[in-house]
């Protein structure tokens, strides 16, 4: 863990990386892209600076995965795909470095271009550009792809291109997107679309889930796979892209392998028996508890402690809105109150991780304490009289009892608002005026032993407010589809933010998900305020402004009482095979998409 002062210093940078002063964007070819200001690397620059320019190349890294997979197109609703499919075989116009918010750098593309107030964004093609069968990425694969993730793709794409008013080839390489909408985010999320190969898809519905491997313009192929098993990547020799500066010192792995198992539990053992290189911990007390198995204690195993600068996102019991018990914000409060977080923190982690405050709490974008002020005030001030009580006059989390499993004092409060929710214990039974009691199933993904650990408390001390929840465990197929359809009433939630939140806040609180499938909108909320925030964030003329409309969205997420929240790390766990290295420099969203295996090498 860092030294309380270091954190401190972290948090200063952090806020000056995003709180610096905005340079208007002149319209023409550049580099790279920021939200706000400029790119903080040069047109010539060698490497990403987390990178290690000299590391060697050759080796294999080997994953470990809970679950499986039906399905090689990740960019559909229909399916399971293999995590990493899309990172190392597909491509995308423009490359997103991990050391900065809100800032991509050309990749397949050579140059970005854009107006002042961002209502168009124009992207030129790099003529070396190279599918992996040696075709040339062109305008017309570029338009094919965006058009249809746009309209046959996962929902997520969705929201994005249809606020595109015109796209057109404007040049032999240069493809320009006109907007319709205020937004200045388009003009880089446009460039963050994967390019897929055309001709590959013709006389195919790209809707319908299938095994074709997709041509990519990638570092990496599919060299292997068998489904619910294995996939395996292989390096390709033949990579057009790998002279750039942004890809010095990454992809360094000959063969990049993700073997499947039952559940996590299961590939834990797989990594203490050597059958894979690397495993991701997320328990704080297992971290310190169960890794003293032969090769840790010769050495041939690595304990990594990766410190980020992140925000600490939303993990914990999501209550879905749609079932009506969960309705009334009273109820949400009524369960978090009756959720002991200090007894259970302390039975998993001995204590040790700090409690998720807020969706952006642990940075510069997370709610202040009390009353909102200024700005945030002012933006909320119109949706006064729609907001949970909390919002504008500050919430905080209950305290609960580390020394007991049923905190009295957080129940009685408990109790109190079931009531004025028109909730009543009667013959040992929680249950309204009618008679009907208070039911709901949590379902938990098999294998997740930790999130079991937590639930069996949780509903030990529900009892004693005479709730009895069904708690069923699904395989991850099933999760898959239950959360997808929002077939669930409480379940177990996990959304990491980073420091560069847009368009895709939509995609998680806009009020579309409330019907429409796949979103991860999972507790059903529909509030025109969280939408007005959203707006108000990628509309956004400067950083003042964009942290202001954040930390409203912030408070309205939190007030709103969706999830029952537990605990975040300012550290990511690693454990890896000794001949596994990463660079010293550890960017700012430190094991992060693009961190591992991006940047690790192999050598002896």
């Amino acid at each position: 863990m860092r030294p309380e002062f270091f954190a401190s210093i972290v948090r200063t940078l952090v806020a000056a990386t995003i709180l610096g002063t905005a340079a208007p964007v002149a319209a023409e070819p550049s580099h790279g892209i920021a939200m706000y200001g400029k790119p903080a690397l040069p047109p010539d620059f060698v490497s990403l600076p987390y990178a290690n320019p000299d590391a060697p190349k050759g080796g294999r890294i080997v994953f470990g995965e809970a679950g499986g997979f039906d399905s090689l197109n990740p960019y559909i609703l229909k399916g399971s795909a293999p995590w990493g499919l899309g990172l190392h075989t597909v491509e995308t116009l423009m490359a997103r470095s991990i050391d900065e918010p809100f800032t991509l750098y050309g990749l397949l593309a050579e140059s970005v271009e854009t107006d002042e107030s961002r209502s168009w964004v124009a992207f030129t093609l790099r003529p070396e550009a190279r599918f992996s069968d040696g075709s040339p990425v062109t305008v017309e694969d570029v338009m094919w792809s965006y058009e249809t993730l746009g309209t046959k793709g996962h929902p997520r794409y969705r929201n994005v291109w249809d606020k595109v008013a015109k796209m057109e080839q404007t040049g032999e390489r240069t493809v320009r997107f006109s907007f319709d909408s205020a937004d200045r985010e388009l003009a880089l999320l446009m460039g963050m679309r994967p390019i897929l190969k055309k001709a590959q898809w013709e006389g195919k519905d790209f809707a319908e889930s299938a095994l074709d491997v997709p041509v990519g313009s990638g570092p990496y192929v599919v060299a292997d796979f068998e489904p619910g098993r294995f996939i395996t990547f292989r390096r390709n020799p033949d990579y057009w892209g790998a002279h750039l500066g942004f890809n010095r010192g990454l992809n360094n792995f000959d063969e990049i392998r993700y073997d499947y198992f039952g559940d996590g539990d299961v590939t834990f053992q797989a990594f203490t028996a050597g059958d894979t290189s690397s495993f991701r911990e997320s328990s704080a007390s297992k971290w310190l508890t169960s890794y003293d198995f032969p090769a840790v204690q010769t050495g041939e195993v690595i304990k990594a402690e990766i410190p980020n600068q992140r925000p600490s996102g939303i993990t914990g019991l999501v209550m879905n809105t749609r079932n009506p018990v969960f309705a009334d914000w009273r109820v949400r409060e009524a369960m978090i109150q009756a959720f002991n977080f200090d007894f259970v923190n302390q039975a998993i982690n001995a204590g040790s991780e700090p409690r998720i405050a807020s969706y952006f709490s642990n940075s510069p974008l997370g709610m202040d304490a009390g009353p909102a002020t200024g700005k945030v005030a002012a933006l909320l001030a119109p949706f006064a009289a729609d907001l949970p009580p909390g919002t504008i006059e500050g919430y905080a989390l209950p305290e609960g009892n580390a020394g007991q499993a049923v905190d009295r004092k957080s129940l009685r409060r408990a109790m109190a608002l079931f009531e004025e929710a028109g909730w009543t214990v009667r013959d040992g039974v929680m249950q309204n005026a009618a008679g009907q009691p208070f039911t709901f199933e949590i379902v938990l993904q098999s294998g997740a032993t930790q999130t079991e650990q937590v639930v069996d408390i949780y509903v030990q001390a529900l009892k004693n407010l005479g709730i009895v929840p069904t708690v069923t465990s699904v395989d991850s197929a099933q999760y898959k589809e239950r959360t997808n359809t929002y077939a669930f009433d409480m379940a177990w939630y996990t959304r990491a933010l980073s420091l560069s939140p847009g368009n895709e806040q939509m995609l998680y609180w806009g009020a579309a998900g409330v019907t429409e499938p796949g979103t991860r909108n999972w507790m059903g909320m529909n509030s025109p305020a969280a939408e007005a925030m959203i707006a108000a964030m990628v509309g956004a003329g400067g950083q003042e402004d964009f942290v202001a409309a954040t930390q409203a969205l912030d408070r309205i997420l939190t007030a709103g009482r969706y999830v029952i929240p537990v605990w975040f790390s300012r550290v990511s766990r690693l454990a890896h095979d000794r001949h596994l290295h990463y660079p010293d420099r550890i960017p700012l969203y430190g094991d992060w998409p693009g961190f591992q295996p991006e940047t690790w090498w192999y050598e002896d």
